[in-house]
């Protein structure tokens, strides 16, 4: 990374919010490009080709899921079409976006999350998903999910409940089980499971809540709630409810 790449991103970042987060994205994509034209065809396609955040949003999608057998310009076609009937997909897309870039020093340019960071992108494949399994498109639900597990590592069941402004780190490795719920604002690193306990029906998976942190490899398992601002911590498994605002550690996942 560039000496003063840090610096630019935190700079860059605390500048954006929804209205100016698009106009940014596609800035920075013509100045990449002018810096590598090896990329040129792709900045254009995914950010300079498309009029908003939303139709970028559907390319990338669209991508994930297509295989020779579903070509891209129908599965994009279908995904536009769910996003102009559920805006608050694309909605909290950008929140998501807009607080990693907040968060994490680590990112060189605003649309770095959404073209290279599979756990972002993991995310919001499952949104859509989400969408096709409430409206009893199961089997193309389930197309989805499985290209996310196979291109990106990251098993998110696509009845699952997100919230918005998740802060997913890598994304490697993460399993969401059916009836998961993730409120707000919350943070998950690779290795994070939400399973369940061997029970093969019913409400059986966590429930996390606003502004929790799942350390990496944490596994919670179970129908069971981890309060609003918990930590668990890296390794933790945890078969019971975690207190708001309390912090767990160690296998046995220990309050702290």
């Amino acid at each position: 990374m560039p000496a003063n790449a840090e610096h630019h991103s935190r700079a860059f970042s605390n500048q954006l919010d929804a209205d100016t987060l698009w106009p940014a994205l596609v800035e920075s994509a013509q100045g990449a490009m002018e810096r590598d034209p090896l990329l040129e065809a792709l900045y254009r396609h995914h950010l300079l080709e498309v009029p908003d955040f939303a139709s970028a949003l559907a390319r990338i999608i669209a991508e994930t899921l297509a295989t020779p057998q579903l070509p891209e310009g129908m599965v994009r076609d279908r995904i536009e079409d769910t996003l102009k009937q559920r805006p608050e997909i694309a909605v909290a897309a950008a929140q998501d976006l807009l607080v990693l870039l907040r968060e994490d020093a680590a990112i060189p340019e605003p649309f770095t999350p959404l073209l290279f960071f599979p756990g972002y992108r993991a995310v919001q494949c499952q949104r859509v998903a989400h969408q096709w399994w409430q409206q009893g498109l199961t089997d193309l639900a389930s197309c989805l999910q499985y290209r996310v597990a196979v291109q990106f590592s990251a098993d998110i069941h696509p009845a699952a409940i997100l919230g918005s402004g998740l802060f997913v780190d890598h994304g490697a490795g993460i399993v969401i089980g059916e009836t998961a719920v993730i409120e707000d604002d919350v943070t998950l690193f690779h290795g994070v499971t939400l399973g369940g306990t061997g029970k093969l029906s019913g409400d059986r998976h966590p429930k996390i809540r606003r502004g929790a942190f799942l350390g990496a490899g944490a596994s919670i398992l179970g129908n069971i709630e981890i309060g609003e601002n918990a930590r668990i911590g890296a390794g933790a498994v945890v078969t019971r409810a975690v207190a708001a605002g309390a912090t767990v550690i160690g296998p046995a996942a220990k309050p702290r």
